[in-house]
């Protein structure tokens, strides 16, 4: 009788499409970056200057630096929210991504007077921008964790932190669009910053969030 229970159990099953978990997890993510990019309009607005910033380099730099790290971060929140996911080879991108952000910074600020160092690194909303970018995360971060919590991840930890990091990124790049500072180091420090606040915390809640 077992046997014939196992037979009826299994005989109708099909394999999962092959992109199931990133077509879900995409979904996911783009209802999360739509809320927070109505959440930044609505609270802090474009930039003033968006018009003319779009033909500075710094505006695209931030604009790729941002969009890089959420694909990153896409590919580490794909791999974990399968059973027994690792994100390894994910994040050594992603350091690598940071790593190269920095010499960016260290060069920028190598070239430029000495005069100009603190406004490069600290602009005008140093202790602002991480807060603002873990706020606009909280949407991306929910709806990612929505889908991620249905397919069975066995890493809450770790999952928690990669769909920590899949949302401080989306909104950050959601961020970029408001953010008028101009600084290399500016980026590699305070939005890497509150990326990683945003991936701390994701892991933290990703133990209950996550549960299945």
């Amino acid at each position: 009788m077992t046997d014939d229970l196992i037979a009826r159990l299994t005989d109708e099953l099909q394999p999962a499409p092959k992109r199931a978990v990133p077509r879900r997890l995409a979904i996911g993510l783009g209802a999360g970056i739509f809320v927070a990019a109505v959440a930044m309009l609505l609270w802090l607005g474009l930039r003033p200057d968006l018009a003319e910033a779009v033909f500075g380099m710094m505006y695209w730099w931030k604009f790729l630096y941002t969009a890089i790290f959420a694909a990153l971060a896409f590919w580490a929140a794909a791999r974990l929210a399968r059973p027994g996911g690792s994100m390894r080879k994910p994040m050594v991108a992603l350091f690598a991504l940071v790593a190269f952000a920095g010499a960016m910074g260290i060069a920028q600020l190598i070239i430029m007077p000495p005069e100009m160092s603190r406004e490069l690194v600290m602009g005008g909303s140093a202790l602002l921008c991480p807060f603002y970018i873990v706020a606009l995360s909280i949407p991306v971060y929910a709806a990612t964790a929505l889908v991620m919590r249905r397919l069975a991840p066995t890493n809450l930890a770790g999952a928690g932190f990669a769909a920590g990091l899949l949302a401080g990124s989306a909104a950050s790049w959601v961020y970029a669009f408001h953010c008028t500072e101009n600084g290399m180091p500016f980026l590699a420090i305070w939005y890497t910053t509150g990326i990683l606040i945003a991936a701390v915390l994701g892991a933290i809640l990703g133990r209950w969030a996550l549960r299945w």
